[in-house]
């Protein structure tokens, strides 16, 4: 029955298949026949024409531009306030949640932390079926910013996703069941994946991420039908001993010092989110992410630009050979990736009309570049930054000098959680303008003098767990503030239209539509619409949980629905959070005719700073720096802030600290995520972290005391 499928649009295969079957129940939607039937006519014919058709979701961005517009209009500014609930979806999870679901002809495919696969049926809300890769827990030590997955890839007839541990998976798109699998990466270096793969002609193509931990960063193709590898692009040099994979490697390795021998610290760039095509240049575009270590003097010691690091990158997708790049921020230093959203537009600049590429990367500014050969049109500060003036006519920035970070303290601005983030920006040709999920995290850098590769002994932040940042988190507190918006910014003006304020940073992303709406999830638990003109909040509703994914908008039936999957987490929000309700993972999608009532919101009860453990105050000290190599990047500081969805040891129980080494030495939270520190902890550096924790609980206690 299969062969009666394989044709260019859903309806063409829908009446094959009815003719070749007497079976009148066979097209019954949401049954295996009519998911075989939809995402078998998902073909290369089918991806290219989503750029005129909205009334499916059919890849990561909608589109191969990336641009998350739809043209969809039956929720328009003048209704959006008449939303309602139509259904929602439990994740059954309590990490973040950072995917964009795939919606075809009203089968969702959505994936959840750990990697794991849902299909649902978009009419009733039910699930389908899901698919679970049993990525081993202790991987969630490899990876950096939580065991997120940001979503899937279709096509003819399967769904393409990549598991936490480097494998990249096929499965019928009908049943969940396995096709092929292929593991991608050396699972004995700490590589992780977390991006969602693309498919261009045929190929599946998927990064990697761990620049923190020290590793050479690549992408890879491999062939939707078989599995096989057909090409493979590294992003930076290897030993120049041997022979370079790439005839391009040979131009970017005399952009590294050898003398810091950074091949056998990786070097860095990973590509572990950002890509798009375009068909009619046949190019695929990746962003290339930061180096390892952090810090460029480390790395490359004479200095150089540290090609291709921190920049976009144009190759062919049917081999992976190189045609051009642009180099945002050359010889990154401050964890500045160009891994940000990539979109396509063609855009009116000075009177000519330009193919181009844009991009808001974590360095602060917006960039426009030619798409068809890499040159630089523009590039204007989107927030406050303090590392460069600007960029010269040549596409260079003019870095300040004192954020070199050399000697003492200095707060890069942006910080490297950075201006702009993973979450995914949109753009709407009808308004002109991009919508970004902007904010500021500031951090405050030192160098470290006493820095060893893959060591925790200078006590660099997560240095215990293999980070390998070549700098030091400061104890000087930062001056800027801490903030979110919305911006909406016009690519060709370079300047902001508007912008609304959140409660904090760590917003989710952003869907335009042609019904002239902007709709975005906020950190504090809601998910809102804005006039796309002027930034007006027309609806809003709350979901219980802070949202970091961005939405996604489809039509069923004749009906257009909003879809959002809610769960906090992320990097920062591994560690803080702005809203006092901690509701698990679901999937919230809203219609005109929504009528079900919002789930109740879950709202645990207010705890305690934790008092009363004994503890040597002269091992405060040591436990500091224990606690900053080992544990600050999941549990924060302790009792500072409320923690986020991981929980800030301030406010646990006395009785856990004082067993702590039952936790940290164990593997009893092991299918929770936390690792077993045996071998890299004893029980005396335990004793010296609760002596911190502890500590640290008691003077924040007094200062509230002071205060009252």
């Amino acid at each position: 029955m299969r062969n009666f499928v394989k044709f260019t649009t859903p309806f063409v295969a829908f009446i094959l298949l009815c003719t070749a079957c007497k079976n009148e129940d066979v097209l019954v939607k949401g049954t295996p026949a009519h998911l075989t039937a939809v995402t078998s006519a998902i073909n290369d014919k089918a991806l290219v024409n989503a750029e005129n058709d909205s009334k499916n979701w059919l890849s990561y961005g909608l589109n191969y531009s990336e641009n998350r517009f739809s043209q969809l209009e039956e929720i328009s500014e003048e209704n959006v306030d008449k939303l309602g609930l139509v259904w929602s979806y439990d994740l059954n999870s309590i990490r973040g949640v950072e995917a964009t679901p795939v919606v075809i002809d009203g089968i969702m495919y959505v994936t959840a932390p750990w990697s794991i696969v849902h299909a649902i049926d978009t009419r009733t809300g039910e699930q389908i079926w899901s698919y679970d890769p049993k990525v081993p827990r202790e991987t969630g030590i490899k990876a950096c910013c939580d065991v997120v997955n940001r979503g899937v890839a279709l096509y003819k007839g399967k769904v393409f996703f990549a598991s936490l541990d480097g494998r990249l998976i096929a499965l019928d798109a009908a049943t969940g069941t396995k096709v092929w699998e292929q593991v991608t990466l050396d699972t004995t270096k700490n590589y992780t994946i977390t991006g969602a793969p693309r498919v261009f002609k045929g190929r599946v193509i998927i990064g990697n991420g761990g620049a923190e931990y020290g590793v050479r960063g690549y992408i890879t193709a491999y062939d939707s039908e078989s599995g096989e590898q057909a090409w493979r692009w590294y992003s930076v040099p290897g030993n120049p001993d041997d022979a370079y994979e790439q005839p391009e490697l040979e131009m970017a390795a005399k952009t590294w010092d050898p003398s810091g021998k950074y091949w056998e610290l990786g070097g860095g760039g990973t590509m572990w989110d950002a890509m798009a095509y375009d068909p009619e240049l046949n190019l695929m575009y990746v962003g290339v992410g930061n180096g390892s270590p952090w810090n460029r003097r480390l790395r490359s010691p004479g200095g150089g630009d540290n090609l291709f690091l921190s920049s976009i990158v144009a190759l062919d997708p049917d081999d992976g050979s190189y045609k051009w790049h642009y180099q945002g921020t050359p010889g990154d230093h401050w964890d500045y990736t160009a891994t940000q959203s990539l979109i396509l537009a063609d855009l009116e600049i000075e009177g000519s009309k330009r193919k181009v590429i844009m991009q808001a990367p974590k360095n602060g500014f917006f960039f426009v570049i030619d798409r068809t050969n890499g040159e630089f049109i523009s590039a204007q500060n989107f927030v406050d930054v303090n590392w460069a003036k600007g960029y010269d006519e040549n596409g260079r920035p003019m870095e300040i000098e004192e954020a070199e970070y050399k000697s003492g303290a200095y707060e890069a601005i942006p910080g490297p959680n950075g201006a702009h983030n993973w979450h995914p920006m949109s753009y709407n040709p009808n308004t002109g303008l991009v919508y970004i999920p902007a904010q500021g995290i500031p951090v405050v850098f030192e160098d470290d003098p006493n820095w060893v590769a893959n060591s925790a002994a200078s006590g660099g932040f997560m240095s215990g767990t293999g980070w390998n940042t070549g700098g030091l988190m400061s104890a000087v507190p930062p001056q800027s503030a801490t903030f979110g918006h919305l911006l909406a910014w016009d690519p060709v003006k370079q300047k902001a239209a508007w912008k609304v304020d959140h409660i904090g940073p760590w917003n989710g992303g952003t869907l335009s539509t042609a019904g002239n709406l902007v709709f975005q999830g906020s950190a504090d638990g809601r998910f809102l619409a804005y006039n796309a003109t002027n930034g007006d909040k027309l609806w809003e509703v709350p979901v219980g949980s802070g949202v970091v994914a961005a939405p996604v908008t489809y039509e069923v039936d004749g009906r257009q629905y909003v879809s959002i999957a809610a769960g906090w987490g992320g990097s920062y929000g591994m560690s803080a959070h702005h809203t006092e309700s901690q509701s698990p993972g679901k999937i919230y999608t809203f219609s005109l005719e929504g009528k079900t009532p919002m789930p109740a919101l879950e709202i645990p009860e207010p705890k305690p700073i934790v008092s009363g453990v004994a503890y040597n105050p002269k091992d405060i000290g040591a436990g500091t720096k224990l606690y900053i190599s080992y544990c600050a990047m999941c549990h924060g500081v302790p009792a500072v802030g409320n923690g986020g969805n991981i929980p800030n040891l301030g406010y646990s129980d006395k009785v856990k600290i004082e067993n702590l080494k039952n936790f940290v030495l164990t593997d009893a939270l092991k299918e929770l995520g936390m690792p077993n520190f045996s071998g890299k902890l004893t029980e005396d550096d335990v004793t010296k972290i609760q002596a911190f924790i502890q500590g640290t609980a008691d003077a924040v206690s007094a200062q509230l005391a002071a205060s009252k």
